[in-house]
């Protein structure tokens, strides 16, 4: 077997010579950079302020030409030195949810848009303060990625597959990223760097550097995650004694694409008692302006996006401007720009029931596996993932709280919870913080990044 983690001295010297061959300024002319470089570079975006100091790139790669589906990135150079370190792909889930609109505008990315939807600001805790982002829209048809196909029918296969054509494609284009230290981030991730794995075993395939992937508030195994979610709902109080009773004994079993009868009756019954909350943090304040999201069936109701978090984003995205500036819908895309589609989470045909055997290849083949849950989000809950995450059978080599400094004073407080286990697997909660990590506790969150960077332990007391 290959090794993803080494690379020859050949291939060291040429990734060298691409780097210094390439431009690190954003100010520096298109003359400097190969051309579909040229194309794809950013020169600046409407409202954007004046003192950002990093290279940016956006475009379309296509990953299948028959029916035409083409997937939209967003590459966020590093801040300081984007040569020297490494290259995250974000990816969000929902199934169908845009990363531009939810990782690179409202989590982790360096741009918020403000309330009047025309100007920009820098976030203080952006993840490019440590590597090079790159934002996938992904499946064909979220964002602006498309397809010239009108059959929207999609699953996780089809998306992980995709998106390992997408990398091939974009390392090709991005030759001086091409053998550098690469992670990947958010959802999707698992069936992905399966993929990436095992094709990294292959002789005619070039290698990705993958080293490990960062994944927040996942949907890991259905029989794990039903059981550990319903417990969350009731020990916090959202559904009653019957209610609780009623969903294990009609859901356990079930997929969460597609649920019986019984267990959507239950379902029903237990989202109608939780009333007008954020299951997203269930102490926010409630999300009423949902728009199409309520006509949408269990189990996606709860499962899809916050459309008070993108509301600002979405009047910047669907602007003619911008969407120039961002080289985004060349081929007309025949409806708004959106944060989420419901015609690809609807036509979703296929979903593992668990992700545990995939899990357990990853971490025979060496692959660095973080997991972190906000311990306010009801939607995708810490019981699920520690259910989940205990079916593995891993040996436990420490079990601590961490600390981390409060988000708007220079004093240490308790930040959650984490454990490690053996196979360089880590699980860590997040205290405070919902469904989104990054959006509800942005400081704590790039603390946790940069640790997750170094493979190093967050500041631990032993409990």
């Amino acid at each position: 077997m290959r090794e993803v983690s080494l690379c020859s001295l050949r291939c060291v010297l040429v990734s060298l010579l691409l780097c210094l061959s390439v431009s690190r300024s954003p100010l520096a002319t298109s003359l400097h950079l190969p051309k579909q470089q040229q194309i794809d570079r950013i020169v600046k975006l409407p409202g954007q302020p004046s003192n950002v100091k990093f290279s940016q790139y956006s475009g379309y790669v296509t990953v299948n030409n028959n029916p035409g589906r083409a997937l939209f990135y967003w590459l966020l150079e590093a801040s300081t030195k984007p040569e020297s370190k490494p290259l995250v792909l974000w990816l969000n889930g929902g199934p169908g949810c845009s990363s531009i609109a939810y990782g690179a505008s409202e989590e982790v990315g360096p741009f918020r848009v403000r309330p009047n939807g025309r100007t920009l600001s820098l976030s203080p805790y952006s993840w490019n303060k440590e590597a090079n982002l790159l934002f996938l829209d992904s499946p064909a048809g979220v964002g602006f990625s498309y397809s010239n196909s009108s059959d929207q029918r999609t699953g996780d296969q089809r998306t992980a597959k995709d998106a390992y054509k997408f990398l091939r494609k974009w390392f090709e284009r991005f030759p001086q990223f091409k053998y550098r230290t690469f992670y990947i981030a958010g959802h999707y991730i698992p069936e992905l760097s399966k993929i990436i794995v095992d094709r990294n075993k292959g002789v005619n395939n070039p290698t990705i550097n993958f080293k490990g992937f960062l994944l927040g508030n996942p949907l890991i195994d259905d029989l794990y995650d039903n059981i550990g979610t319903f417990e969350f709902w009731w020990n916090h109080g959202l559904i009653g004694e019957s209610t609780y009773a009623a969903l294990n004994e009609s859901c356990p079993l079930d997929s969460f694409l597609f649920p019986s009868d019984n267990c959507y009756t239950a379902l029903s019954s237990a989202y109608n008692e939780f009333g007008n909350i954020n299951p997203y943090a269930i102490y926010e304040a409630p999300c009423n302006d949902v728009g199409t999201l309520a006509k949408l069936p269990l189990p996606w109701t709860f499962r899809g996006n916050d459309e008070c978090v993108v509301k600002y984003t979405k009047l910047y995205m669907n602007r003619a401007d911008v969407q120039k500036a961002l080289h985004a819908n060349t081929t007309g895309i025949p409806h708004p720009w959106v944060t989420c589609s419901d015609s690809v989470r609807g036509g979703w045909t296929d979903s593992p029931r668990s992700m545990l055997p995939i899990f357990q290849q990853l971490i025979a083949a060496g692959i660095r596996i973080w997991v972190f849950s906000g311990d306010t989000d009801a939607v995708l809950p810490l019981t699920a993932t520690r259910y989940s995450l205990k079916a593995l059978k891993l040996r436990v080599n420490t079990s601590c709280r961490y600390d981390g400094a409060s988000e708007y004073m220079l004093i240490m407080q308790v930040g959650g919870w984490s454990e490690t286990y053996e196979g360089g697997v880590t699980y860590l909660t997040v205290r405070g913080a919902g469904h989104e990590v990054p959006l509800t506790k942005p400081k704590l969150a790039l603390t946790l990044f940069r640790h997750f960077l170094a493979d190093q332990i967050l500041p631990m007391h032993a409990t």
